[in-house]
């Protein structure tokens, strides 16, 4: 082979899949929805025997209680002679991709199967009409290997003061990138509003999205009983939609293999450079809250390792679970703002089954290079508050350096300063970074982050109808108030 090592991994069958019953006694459950997933890749490769063959099957942990999804799946497909490994939350998705393609490089493996999915959506309609959503039993059935995080994604300091869903976090993030970019609370909400506003109309395009209906700009950025304010500016339609049943199977093989087995080379993917940074840091302990180095770093690597430009690149899935996502990598990728940053429709519209959106966007991306092969596609990842970063090139055109991987972990933990989080501080604070949350259709507690004379930094609330409304109408950002026992007030 002239062109490529027979040990090249390539991705040869994608596919996802998307069920919308009401009768969640009719509906797929996620394991489930998993198997045709990857059965459908198979038929998408033109080779159903790649599913026996398996070495490995890699799935990420998602909301469903199965203890070892991977037997499950290697027990249903016939792939008896598969290891399985199970993704803990806080490993990045891509992770299982660079370990498939890692391993077939080195010759370990010759057919990787990753698959991720969810059914929430069943499990909703189960609720709603007093019943449950069956999930095959697994009692004391452990994988083969169990990846986990090295670190806690959130601290006592920021839950004791009202934080928890993710919203939260992401909101107070965006925030402070408001202010570093100088635009006014107006501004930024309705630049947030256009981004999603274009992304409901790429879903609506999209026959594999959850939603096919355009929004406007207006509906999206404004609270009301249908979109209401989740964490200022974040109304509902700024949030990851994971209350869907869908799943995506991928197979990958090594070049060898495919020949042998006939594989047509127009199915055939080639990953080109993939980059990742798993350096943990807790949201309020980031000196920059509306700076990524991980995303500058994994950019900047991806764009060397694979010699091109961000800007040069047509198709881009930029990680969406939350405004901030896609906002903080246009800035550190140094992209237009006006650019699409979905070829699915984001998390919201397209549809975000909890910790597998980024193998439903790589389907998606698989399909659309296969009818552009001079092209190459972008696909980025987030963990936790984005707190892991990592950055993937295909093309189904084979790069001229092959496929390469480099972890810049050690790169971003050098670039990123990080402040000691105290609680109960008192004296003055200014605002790092700040949100209101919602209960219902109600604020209920503004919380911020703040700097500390010292260097040092503490969250705090306040429950003050007029302290919120005044949050909610201005920049707070780099305002002074006064802070006793994790609440605050006007100095």
């Amino acid at each position: 082979m002239a062109e490529f090592e027979a040990n090249t991994p390539v991705l040869v069958g994608v596919a996802s899949v998307q069920q919308k019953i009401d009768d969640h006694e009719c509906a797929l459950e996620p394991v489930a929805l998993m198997e045709q997933a990857l059965r459908d890749a198979a038929v998408d490769a033109g080779c159903m025997q790649l599913l026996s063959l398996a070495d490995e099957i890699l799935v990420p942990k998602s909301l469903w209680s199965y203890t070892d999804p991977g037997r499950l799946l290697a027990d249903a497909l016939g792939a008896h002679s598969a290891k399985t490994l199970l993704a803990e939350f806080g490993i990045l998705q891509q992770s299982l991709l660079t370990r498939a393609c890692q391993r077939i490089q080195d010759s370990d493996a010759k057919v990787m199967l990753v698959a991720g999915g969810e059914a929430r959506f069943r499990a909703l309609c189960a609720s709603r009409a007093g019943g449950e959503a069956f999930e095959t039993p697994q009692n004391n059935i452990q994988p083969d290997i169990t990846l986990r995080p090295e670190a806690e994604m959130w601290s006592s300091v920021e839950s004791d003061s009202g934080l928890g869903m993710p919203v939260g976090y992401y909101a107070i993030l965006d925030s402070a990138l408001r202010h570093k970019q100088g635009l006014s609370v107006r501004q930024h909400r309705d630049q947030m509003a256009n981004m999603y506003a274009r992304l409901s109309v790429l879903a609506a395009d999209n026959p594999d999205a959850w939603s096919d209906q355009g929004l406007s700009a207006d509906y999206i950025r404004d609270h009301s009983v249908a979109n209401r304010m989740l964490a200022f500016p974040y109304t509902k339609l700024h949030n990851s939609q994971w209350n869907v049943d869908q799943a995506a199977g991928l197979i990958l093989c090594s070049a060898g293999l495919a020949e042998t087995l006939g594989i047509e080379r127009s199915k055939w993917v080639f990953p080109q450079a993939f980059t990742e940074s798993n350096f943990m840091s807790v949201v309020s302990s980031r000196k920059d809250l509306g700076a990524s180095p991980g995303f500058r770093i994994t950019g900047q690597a991806a764009m060397e390792l694979a010699d091109v430009n961000f800007n040069d690149i047509r198709l881009c899935e930029l990680y969406s679970c939350f405004p901030y996502a896609v906002r903080v990598q246009l800035e550190e990728f140094g992209l237009d703002v006006q650019r699409d940053v979905s070829v699915t429709g984001g998390m919201t519209f397209g549809g975000g089954p909890l910790n597998n959106f980024m193998f439903q966007s790589t389907v998606k991306m698989a399909q659309l290079l296969r009818k552009s092969p001079a092209e190459v596609g972008l696909v980025t990842t987030v963990s936790g508050m984005l707190t892991k970063q990592a950055c993937a090139l295909w093309s189904a055109s084979p790069g001229s350096k092959g496929w390469s991987c480099v972890d810049v972990t050690d790169q971003v933990r050098a670039k990123t300063e990080v402040c000691e989080l105290v609680a109960n501080y008192r004296g003055k604070g200014s605002v790092a970074g700040y949100t209101v949350l919602y209960r219902g259709a109600e604020p209920w507690r503004a919380v911020a982050v703040f700097d500390l004379p010292a260097g040092q930094r503490t969250v705090a609330f306040s429950e003050d109808s007029a302290m919120m409304a005044d949050m909610m109408a201005r920049e707070c950002c780099g305002m002074s108030y006064s802070l006793a026992e994790g609440c605050f007030q006007p100095s």
